[in-house]
């Protein structure tokens, strides 16, 4: 068994480990708020964006929350996928009790996406945590342009490679009073395992496996490059989008937009 076959039965396990009422509640943000799940300066780089009439697709969407939200847009279709088939299942209802009609939901590995829906969209997204799922970003990021129309727009919202090389809050290696102290390679080529559930999402539990992997910048952006898209903009953040609070406005270069183009034939 791969590890993203392992990584799809401990996302399932998780879900249904998932705190009492974790995602139900999207349907009705989404009816109240306008693009609600974003962080300021990613919607101020989607509203800049025109969406109207386009087709849009999020990989790895997880309960779909990102995807439906930008629907607000004015997109034409939107699809979304991940691994987890129990999480999609929620995206589904989220999507149904919101009145979206013109988005769905597709249950597979990314790496996966069938054929028909090669040169397909506008715009692909992949927000916070995403890419870390894969071990080798590209045949990722060529899935990504086999998806994309020429001309079609990727955007990635992360954290920045940086942070993993800080130890969190709760690891043995975090220390408050220095809060400068670099712990991890930034080359670190050993995947990340955990076996205690996804605290975002469940309580903390013995879990089957999670593993993820650390990417360079370099990494990231060479991969797009050979997979016939071109960098539009790279936005580097001084805060984090997700773990920790600790280093935010400290110097380090903590989350980042990215924004890249298939290119014409």
């Amino acid at each position: 068994m791969s590890y993203i076959d392992n990584n799809k039965a401990a996302w399932e396990e998780a879900f249904e480990h998932k705190h009492e009422g974790w995602g139900e509640d999207n349907y009705k943000i989404l009816q109240t708020e306008t693009l609600p799940f974003f962080c300021d300066d990613m919607v101020k780089e989607l509203q800049a964006m025109d969406f109207k009439g386009k087709s849009i697709a999020q990989f790895c969407c997880n309960n779909g929350r990102e995807l439906l939200s930008l629907m607000q847009l004015g997109a034409k279709t939107g699809t979304g996928f991940d691994i987890a088939e129990n999480i999609i299942g929620q995206a589904k209802d989220t999507a149904r009790m919101a009145d979206i009609k013109n988005c769905c939901f597709v249950s597979c590995s990314i790496l996966d996406i069938d054929e028909q829906y090669h040169n397909c969209f506008d715009f692909i997204l992949f927000t916070i945590g995403a890419i870390t799922w894969f071990e080798d970003l590209q045949p990722l990021f060529q899935k990504v342009s086999d998806c994309l129309k020429p001309g079609g727009t990727l955007l990635i919202h992360d954290f920045h490679p940086i942070m993993n090389m800080l130890p969190m809050p709760g690891e043995p290696e975090f220390d408050e009073n220095h809060l400068n102290r670099i712990v991890y390679s930034y080359f670190r080529s050993e995947p990340w395992i955990e076996n205690e559930g996804m605290g975002y999402m469940s309580k903390q539990y013995p879990s089957k496996t999670f593993t993820s992997f650390s990417h360079t910048m370099s990494g990231i952006i060479n991969a797009i490059s050979r997979s016939q898209m071109r960098i539009v903009s790279l936005k580097e953040y001084d805060y984090d989008v997700g773990l920790s609070e600790v280093y935010d406005k400290k110097g380090f270069p903590l989350s980042y937009i990215l924004t890249a183009e298939k290119m014409q034939p």
